[in-house]
């Protein structure tokens, strides 16, 4: 009897204990592209002289263009808005867009260190990884948005009701998505030889291009038309108009949803290559 149970327990303890293996194995690789978004947003969020850099140019560009467009409560005959909300919105996207490109230097950095070989021992798949990258700058133009949002407000007087600028927000947020896919090209594509040149050359075309700098109206038509053509110009309409609670937004949204699409296409086709490579 005794031998008998000592095998029947056995036996239970041996068909038992794989399947808790089993249980275990899912959640495990559930949470580690939870884990690693984490430590990515972290770390972003705590490298305080890149932050610094970041919001800085921006703010002070706000705070310039600010007094200098935004004096008088004079109003915008486009958006209907005051030019000192124009004016924020256009810095607001330059910042979160600013925030969201810098990534990219992220993964120009780990690309050349061999981070990314490393990770693919891990359980992290190559869309977790790819994915925490768009997330946590997504969460540092966040930061930039609201901050500009919030100076504007407080220090330059600008004035729109809380459902504006939450729409505002809101807009500006997503309209960031496609810069954060930039930013992951840029990265998959660059070397550390090249990477700020590069950078340079996408961002001050966008900024520029898209009207976050200097307004459109005052511009050469033929800019205007070719402004319709890049995300920051769509970007900087969606703020608009949900700055103003008004408009239809699908056109932007689509367009930019678009960028979304073939980018995400894009860096996918470059992660295999890369993968098959190594």
């Amino acid at each position: 009897m005794i031998s008998t149970s000592a095998a029947s327990n056995g036996e239970t303890s041996h068909t038992q204990l794989p399947r808790r293996r089993r249980r275990g194995i899912p959640g495990a690789l559930l949470s580690t592209p939870v884990r690693y978004l984490g430590l990515e947003s972290a770390r972003q969020l705590r490298n305080l002289r890149g932050l610094i850099f970041t919001f800085a140019v921006p703010l002070l560009m706000l705070l310039v263009f600010g007094s200098a467009y935004g004096s008088g409560g004079v109003i915008d005959r486009v958006t209907g808005l005051p030019w000192v909300v124009v004016t924020t919105i256009q810095m607001a996207g330059y910042g979160g867009m600013m925030a969201a490109l810098g990534q990219a230097f992220n993964i120009v950095t780990e690309r050349s260190l061999g981070w990314n070989r490393q990770l693919r021992l891990t359980p992290l798949t190559g869309a977790g990884y790819l994915l925490s990258k768009v997330v946590s700058a997504l969460a540092v133009a966040l930061v930039s948005i609201v901050l500009l949002i919030v100076v504007a407000v407080v220090v330059l007087g600008a004035k729109l009701s809380f459902l504006g600028w939450t729409m505002a927000t809101l807009g500006l947020w997503i309209g960031v998505v496609p810069f954060a896919l930039i930013a992951v090209l840029i990265g998959q594509f660059a070397k550390p030889s090249y990477a700020q040149p590069l950078f340079l050359i996408v961002f001050f075309g966008l900024a520029i291009l898209g009207g976050l700098w200097i307004p459109l109206q005052i511009m050469p038509s033929w800019v205007s038309n070719v402004a319709q053509a890049v995300p920051s110009y769509w970007l900087n309409r969606l703020g608009q108009m949900g700055a103003s609670v008004s408009g239809n937004a699908l056109e932007p949204v689509l367009i930019l949803l678009g960028w979304t699409i073939a980018l995400a296409v894009l860096i996918s086709w470059r992660y295999k290559r890369d993968a098959a490579r190594s």
